[in-house]
């Protein structure tokens, strides 16, 4: 049994868990502790997609009685249905581009300086929303139409940019679109749902020759490390969110950004070329 790769599978999860639903990119601090471990290769890529699904169902948890109350007024509930076809709206504009252009995307950006530089400029974005006036006109995820939903869903877009933060990008559009925070942090939990068991079931399906009998043991750690850090992050940013806005991770973002790039300028760390 190789301890080392079950160490750093633990570590990746927790490291998912912990940054999936908060607003400083999962992907992009995946891609910087896989480069630090040496896990970067297609298979270490494809192992941090696939772990995504235990955060995805710390969110499911969390919201149990949400989802059974959606999927049992499905066939007569014009709200469940609402609900339903907002999530789907909402899920399109980022499967869409994905197919277009995550190839390129991922030939070109995912690599640590890249992710660095977003992680600064979506910093200044969430500064920029949350020092202009907020308008509040969404208190409730079922006030949001179809049209609200595919705005957020373009918004959530921006992170195939990897550095950019999924959660984040759809937190902060919901911000300027005039949702709540909650609305807005809400609404990315049950958008990420669907977008995260979406890219698992691709990637997995597309890069299932990579997986051998050997690996399900790491991907075990991996994602029940992933769900409990992941509920631990979902509940804390609930209650951090009651009293607090969003300022605090914007600026973790550049602190982050700046430490990435300077270690890679000053060499302290030898990060992968693009």
């Amino acid at each position: 049994m190789d301890y080392i790769a079950l160490f750093h599978a633990l570590i990746l999860g927790i490291v998912e868990g912990l940054t999936e639903f908060l607003p400083v990119s999962s992907t992009g601090h995946l891609i910087l502790v896989g480069d630090l471990l040496g896990f970067n290769s297609e298979k270490g890529k494809l192992f941090e997609v696939v772990i995504q699904s235990g955060a995805i169902l710390a969110v499911c948890w969390e919201y149990r009685a949400k989802i059974i109350a959606v999927l049992r007024g499905l066939p007569s509930e014009k709200k469940a249905q609402r609900f339903a076809v907002n999530l789907l709206i909402a899920f399109m504009p980022l499967a869409v581009l994905g197919l277009l252009f995550g190839k390129v995307l991922k030939a070109h950006l995912f690599n640590p300086v890249s992710v660095a530089s977003a992680f600064i400029i979506g910093a200044f974005v969430i500064l920029w929303a949350e020092r202009r006036k907020h308008t509040i006109r969404i208190v409730d995820v079922d006030e949001l139409t179809g049209l609200d939903a595919l705005k957020l869903g373009f918004a959530q877009a921006f992170a195939l940019i990897p550095g950019t933060s999924r959660s984040g990008a759809t937190i902060i559009g919901g911000l300027f679109f005039g949702l709540s925070r909650k609305a807005a942090t809400e609404f990315s939990f049950f958008l990420a749902i669907p977008t995260l068991f979406a890219a698992t079931a691709y990637d997995l399906y597309k890069h299932r020759d990579l997986l051998s009998a050997t690996d399900y043991g790491m991907i075990s750690i991996g994602f029940l490390a992933a769900f409990v850090s992941a509920f631990v992050a979902v509940r804390g940013l609930l209650r951090y969110i009651v009293k607090h806005d969003f300022t605090l991770f914007a600026y973790y973002r550049i602190v982050f950004g700046v430490a990435v790039l300077g270690t890679a300028y000053f060499h302290f760390v030898d990060w992968s070329t693009p």
